[in-house]
């Protein structure tokens, strides 16, 4: 049975409609056949014949086979002006917090529907690549893998590389020998210098499509901007002489001039939503749990860091880098409990990375560990959950802290839902399910922090506090995003005299950062002069041996965020006066 041709809406543009070819037709058609006959599989390939009969992009077809995404009207739009308009290249550049990842994947997803796009690379920095893959296969169904092998290239058809990665040798000539149907670059305000390897990887890539993320297209000067759009469509904003002579105003290349004019091609190849002037998302507020260690807490946490500093200083010379990340993970777990650490200290006092003497002070320190039956920052935590009756994400780094409290607050009557990376992905469903059913606690390790939607709560305890600023903004990211219509609540519980301390005055006290939009930070933090993990700097100022020298160097560390931050907000006001509307605002 053939089904007649539907006609095309009114509101269709005939120049943009998409004609299918009878490859196209049998592999939507396969995409929905059943293993068996019947009804069942007989509508299914009637409506794959159907779909593959839409003229043009008059509609959205992705959104009934996506899970967990919101429909929202700036999105939709987005997607529509990049399938219609731009013809699959384009820079989304909305603001911080508006779904630049969604839109993308609804593109992409919409051009993998009609069997547009069967090859697509996503690129990204390092430390997105887990996030990326798990927004794209829970979220649309896309089975991308993250880039590990030089073969990936060839047998993977749907692949996320991070860019430091892709763009250096064997991996470079490997991507670039091979074409592909849709390029996604996130932060793509890295290709700002037309001269950077970053640059000339991503102009050396075949491509058809080519989707451009990012909320600062400008962050210095108007070159940047240039560069970015000249990836793009070349020419579309003339050459580099004339663009220079038309629409920069200044010597330093920093201040625009026929600004509307500019705009005006812009319009051609960016989407940028703004979130106005009332705030899309609800406000954050922010507790404070600080506590005084137990005498025997105390001893230990003093114990743990005073052997963390002799074996970092040791004579022997530096350590090699098993020895410092072993450490470095020993002050994160005592920062967490004396049970997240008890174990360690006994897996390390049988470990030959130490000699005699300090195997014997760790197996002390063992013994001392094991010995402490209750934490009070455990105790603070439940007084606070007395006086609380609304559903709780309790955040913890260790598996073993989370067992700790898990029975705790159970003993207290609540109802804990537990969710940690050791469970199989229908049991970690399950406790999404259980706790928005019933239980009023979600427990759990920094695996509940990636990809899950749980807007349905509005309050985040962080028990103890990720060294990684990143990590801290993803928790809170599972309630304060789009969909969030009430306050949130994030409530930081901490130790006196510990890194956590640390961390408290420089994030919150120093930058606020509990108070920015998800994502926000990491363009902070991007502006930092120190080009290393922010684990490494809190551990090189930890360890030093005298408070003085410690103090100064976290001075120093917070003025460096404070003035990255400034120029944060110094970059936000650039494109604002540069884009300005090149898209309307998003309704507020």
């Amino acid at each position: 049975m053939s089904l007649p041709p539907r006609e095309p809406p009114p509101s269709a543009d005939a120049s943009l409609s998409l004609r299918f070819d009878d490859a196209d037709r049998n592999l939507l058609a396969r995409a929905f056949r059943t293993p068996s006959d019947g009804p069942l599989a007989w509508r299914l390939n009637g409506e794959a014949h159907r779909i593959s009969l839409v003229d043009g992009f008059d509609r959205l077809l992705a959104w009934p086979s996506l899970r967990g995404v919101a429909r929202y009207e700036h999105q939709e739009r987005a997607v529509f002006r990049i399938l219609r308009e731009m013809h699959g290249r384009g820079i989304l550049a909305d603001e911080v917090g508006l779904g630049k990842t969604i839109e993308a994947g609804l593109v992409l997803k919409e051009y993998a529907i009609r069997g547009l796009v069967r090859r697509a690379l996503i690129l990204t920095p390092a430390a997105l690549t887990g996030q990326w893959r798990e927004e794209m296969g829970e979220k649309f169904s896309l089975p991308f893998a993250v880039l590990h092998s030089v073969r990936d290239w060839d047998r993977r058809p749907l692949l996320i590389a991070s860019m430091d990665t892709a763009k250096r040798e064997p991996h470079r000539r490997a991507a670039q020998s091979r074409p592909w149907d849709l390029v996604i670059v996130d932060e793509a305000h890295r290709l700002k210098n037309r001269l950077s390897l970053n640059w000339r990887f991503v102009a050396g890539l075949s491509k058809k499509y080519m989707l451009l993320l990012t909320a600062t297209p400008v962050q210095n000067d108007m070159d940047e901007l240039f560069n970015l759009v000249s990836l793009l469509t070349p020419g579309q904003l003339h050459t580099y002489d004339r663009f220079l002579e038309r629409y920069v105003a200044s010597a330093d290349r920093r201040v625009p001039t026929h600004v509307s004019e500019l705009r005006g091609r812009l319009r051609d190849v960016m989407v940028r939503n703004r979130r106005g002037i009332a705030f899309t998302l609800p406000p954050r507020r922010v507790h404070s749990l600080a506590v005084r260690l137990s005498a025997a807490e105390r001893h230990l946490y003093d114990d743990v860091t005073q052997f963390v500093r002799d074996a970092y200083w040791s004579s022997s010379g530096r350590l090699p880098w098993t020895a410092r990340l072993t450490l470095t993970v020993l002050q994160r777990e005592i920062g967490s409990s004396t049970f997240a650490v008890a174990e360690t200290l006994r897996r390390l006092a049988q470990s030959p990375l130490f000699g005699p003497d300090d195997r014997d002070r760790l197996d002390g320190l063992r013994q001392d560990a094991v010995a402490i039956a209750s934490n009070v920052k455990a105790s603070r935590l439940r007084a606070f959950m007395e006086s609380f009756n609304e559903k709780v994400l309790i955040f913890t780094q260790y598996r073993r802290t989370l067992e700790y409290l898990r029975g705790a607050l159970e003993a207290d009557g609540h109802r804990v839902a537990a969710y940690h990376g050791g469970l199989s992905p229908g049991a970690k469903d399950e406790a999404v399910r259980t706790f928005q059913a019933g239980a009023d606690v979600f427990l759990s390790t920094e695996a509940g922090g990636e990809g899950r939607n749980l807007q349905f709560a509005r309050t985040v305890v962080n028990y103890d506090l990720p060294w990684n600023p990143l990590r801290i903004e993803q928790r809170i990211g599972r309630v304060h995003r789009l969909g969030q219509e009430r306050e949130v609540h994030v409530v930081n519980v901490w130790a006196e005299d510990t890194v956590e301390a640390y961390l408290i005055e420089l994030l919150d006290r120093k930058i606020h950062m509990f108070e920015l939009v998800v994502g926000e930070l990491d363009l902070i933090l991007g502006n930092l002069e120190a080009r290393r993990p922010f684990e490494d700097l809190m551990m090189d100022i930890w360890v030093l041996r005298q408070a003085e020298e410690r103090r100064a160097a976290l001075r120093r560390l917070g003025e460096s965020l404070v003035q990255a931050r400034s120029q944060y907000e110094r970059i936000k006001e650039r494109n604002d006066d540069v884009l300005g509307d090149v898209s309307e605002a998003v309704p507020t």
